[in-house]
């Protein structure tokens, strides 16, 4: 059995904020549905009608949509990394600079949504994924 890599406590806080985020988008969603008595019509165009809902509230569904995407390629690296038996140290510390950003993001996002905060906090995200890519790559074609 291998030993838990410290990479993975990151992995799992990620995925739990996502699931934050998930009740928290639905928690805003359901009553704003029904305050507005929208009858919700499964051959409207996508997105379609979630558009008349206040901004605040589809704010948590973008943000939600956010996390089903860029984190993707985190969870793969720290995977990897933590597989490789790289899931310590500096990229350990990485993987959880990303997720603290992430998290700040995602905060920004679904409460003032100042797009120029947010485009700030995704770009500096962003920069551990580079390195983590690095570490990966470089663990795995120098061990070979």
């Amino acid at each position: 059995m291998m030993e838990n890599s410290p990479i993975l406590g990151s992995v799992i806080v990620l995925v739990a904020w996502s699931l934050v985020m998930w009740i928290w988008m639905y928690a805003t969603r359901i009553p704003a549905i029904a305050a507005a008595k929208m009858e919700l019509d499964p051959n409207a165009p996508n997105g379609q009608q979630m558009a008349q809902l206040p901004p605040k509230v589809r704010w948590k569904a973008d943000n939600y949509n956010h996390l089903m995407e860029q984190p993707t390629i985190f969870y793969a690296l720290a995977i990897t990394l933590a597989v490789l038996g790289e899931g310590e140290g500096a990229n350990a510390m990485l993987a959880w600079a990303y997720v603290g950003l992430r998290i700040v993001h995602s905060l920004v996002q679904v409460l003032v949504n100042k797009i120029e905060v947010r485009f700030t906090l995704f770009s500096l995200s962003t920069l551990p994924l580079f390195a983590l890519t690095y570490n990966a790559a470089t663990a795995f074609f120098s061990a070979g």
